[in-house]
């Protein structure tokens, strides 16, 4: 039968790592729906050829969230001793964070400690529940984003992060793991709930940046999503059986598989037939300087129209002068339309901050997405790099100032992104699909060259 078939891991070069990262699984009672579910899942996990060199858990293995300590334990049993019994733990290690369904309180933690029994290298009163790992060239910290000793879910300490990445700065690659999010996903948002505390997050992640931290990983929000921040990735997994979706009929249940070498580090995302759903690799490759094409103001046949897909990377450069003073009205640095309709991706600038915003069609009738970057400013030049990356979801739309290494994506409220956009046969430059007098540039010197 198929789905009895090997899958093919993706391989690291000589030296690299390979591994496995997925969670929430709310399982560890016996005959329930997430017991099946996170079974689904890991037949696709077992499929795989070669098996991982570890695996990485982000947090909510059990259902939890009960007063009862026996009961607890005897979830964390059933994960380990029946769900994950196929798992030879002495070959493959397994390593974890916490959860808000399995360490919402004291007692919660304190089994958490004794029955994962992990390195007990984490700050005072969080032996066990962060810590990190090194596996030669690799760093791994897990921090704990509930702490009961800050005030429980969403709370996470900062100075034991920054001096353990400081002590491992001779790591090539970092990687830091914690339940929640920092940045919203699809959309969910909200302290504490949904992501870590908002008065941690800006120091939490100047701290991944200036420790040259190549990704956040993440769980909790029942989706899988990558963005990135001032180079840095959030990727959230939470698809390893918990039954619920965010939103229904747009994520699945999957895992993650991943190989991280000199190049980078490049993923498949396998749903439980084993398909793969979304991949990456990651710095991207961008266009060579001979596959720019400048493109003239006004209204032209596109370059190429067709699916974007998956697999397609848009780049676009784009540099002017702001008008001296604010102009609230929006105005187009580029658009792609067709005969009929509003343009499916519009570019330019809206409001009195002059936010640069790209807007995304979806199905006819549906109101589009926004995806929202920089302010320009009255009177200044411009040099911006815009990226969009059909791989991505919704953090594939990305921008950096030409000439610097560090990537962000937009933010966007989406929980889909460049991959179903089919481009239109038609182009605009420096106004809008009506010609000269819709939403015009307002400043000066406007340039767009274009490579895909």
């Amino acid at each position: 039968m198929a789905d009895t078939f090997p899958i093919k891991a993706l391989l690291p070069k000589s030296g690299g790592h390979q591994f496995v990262l997925y969670g929430d699984s709310c399982s560890g009672v016996a005959g329930a729906l997430h017991e099946r579910t996170f079974a689904s899942v890991n037949a696709v996990l077992r499929r795989l050829e070669p098996q991982p060199q570890f695996i990485l858990f982000p947090g909510d293995e059990i259902i939890g969230l009960t007063t009862d300590e026996a009961s607890l334990r005897a979830q964390w049993r059933h994960w380990f001793d029946v769900e994950m019994a196929w798992l030879d733990r002495a070959s493959i290690p397994m390593w974890h964070t916490t959860g808000n369904h399995t360490t919402y309180d004291e007692m919660s933690e304190a089994v958490f400690r004794d029955v994962l029994g992990l390195p007990a290298n984490g700050p005072a009163g969080q032996e066990g529940l962060a810590y990190w790992v090194r596996r030669g060239d690799l760093l791994m910290v897990f921090v704990h984003t509930l702490w009961s000793g800050l005030g429980g879910e969403g709370h996470v300490e900062t100075e034991w992060l920054e001096a353990t990445l400081n002590d491992h700065a001779d790591a090539r690659y970092k990687l830091v793991l914690g339940h929640h999010p920092v940045f919203p996903v699809n959309g969910y948002a909200g302290t504490y709930q949904r992501e870590i505390g908002h008065e941690y997050a800006k120091r939490f992640w100047d701290i991944l940046v200036e420790a040259g931290v190549l990704a956040y990983c993440c769980s909790h929000i029942l989706a899988f999503d990558v963005q990135v921040h001032r180079g840095v990735l959030q990727i959230c997994t939470a698809g390893a059986g918990t039954a619920h979706r965010m939103p229904e009929g747009v994520e699945y249940l999957h895992c993650i598989q991943a190989a991280l070498d000199e190049e980078g580090l490049c993923y498949q995302v396998l749903d439980t037939e084993g398909i793969v759903r979304e991949s990456l690799q990651w710095p991207p490759v961008l266009a060579r300087e001979d596959r720019w094409l400048s493109l003239p103001h006004g209204v032209g046949d596109a370059l190429w129209t067709g699916p974007m897909g998956a697999d397609r990377i848009i780049e676009l450069r784009l540099s002017g002068r702001m008008a001296s003073d604010a102009r609230t009205p929006p105005q187009t640095i580029f658009s792609a339309f067709g005969d009929e309709g509003l343009a499916p991706l519009w570019l330019g600038l809206r409001g009195r901050r002059q936010q640069l915003t790209l807007i995304l069609g979806r199905d006819p009738g549906r109101s589009p997405y926004y995806f929202f970057g920089p302010d320009l400013p009255p009177g200044e030049d411009f040099d911006l790099h815009i990226l969009l990356h059909g791989g991505m979801g919704p953090g594939g739309v990305l921008w950096r100032c030409d000439g610097s290494a560090a990537w962000s994506s937009l933010e966007a409220i989406a929980s889909a992104g460049l991959e179903r956009l089919v481009w239109p046969s038609c182009w605009s430059v420096g106004h809008g699909q009506k010609g000269k007098r819709d939403r015009p540039f307002m400043g000066e010197s406007l340039r767009l060259s274009i490579a895909g």
